[in-house]
């Protein structure tokens, strides 16, 4: 029986692929610095970010530095507010929520999740939400995934993990999790839905559309 349904957040509950390109292109329209300088100067703090060795407030003056510009770090978190809901998938996900818990893992930022959940109301919805910064672990490894079992109270053959990355999704599989490849391009939530039924979900009652 399925019980948790994992989302990953950017590419699947977001219709960017990556916070990367979120952060990247709000910060370029409002400075006009242009994007690939913003990653080449984000470029070399991004694992420290990722795994919770860093905040973005630690590598800010260093940022700034690499631009040439000494920018408002309130710009990097109205950034973050950019980010652009997946509003087809949260309203898939209420409906999981009927028979399923839900829950969210994702290689980002601490901060940044931080003031997302915040600012989206997340965790209304979402119950483990795993960050890596806050794990201390990406998805390229196991830990990350076994914290979320753990924290969710399930087993892996009672958990379906939702992702952009068929990397990730590989992962999850080989610890006997039930997983599904997202792609973001296409967004397909009727595929996603067909996936999802094949694997037992339900949705108000009734099992989702085969």
């Amino acid at each position: 029986m399925i019980r948790t349904i994992f989302f990953d957040y950017d590419g699947v509950l977001t219709t960017d692929k990556s916070g990367s390109q979120t952060t990247f292109r709000y910060l370029s329209d409002v400075s006009g610095i242009a994007i690939p300088a913003l990653q080449a100067a984000f470029h070399p703090h991004i694992g420290a970010l990722m795994t919770g060795k860093a905040t973005h407030a630690d590598i800010w003056p260093a940022v700034c530095a690499a631009l040439g510009t000494p920018l408002d770090i309130g710009l990097l978190f109205e950034a973050f507010e950019s980010t652009p809901v997946n509003a087809g998938m949260v309203s898939l996900a209420r409906a999981l929520r009927a028979h399923h818990a839900l829950g969210i893992i994702t290689d980002n930022a601490g901060d940044r999740m931080q003031h997302l959940r915040a600012h989206q109301g997340l965790d209304a919805l979402f119950d483990p939400i795993v960050v890596s910064a806050d794990v201390g672990s990406s998805k390229q490894g196991a830990d990350i995934f076994l914290h979320a079992m753990s924290r969710a109270h399930v087993s892996a053959d009672e958990c379906i993990f939702i992702d952009n990355s068929e990397a990730n999704v590989a992962i999850a599989r080989a610890l006997g999790m039930h997983a599904i490849f997202h792609d973001d391009e296409k967004n397909d939530l009727d595929a996603l839905e067909h996936a999802l039924a094949r694997l037992g979900a339900r949705v108000d009652g009734q099992r989702l559309r085969r």
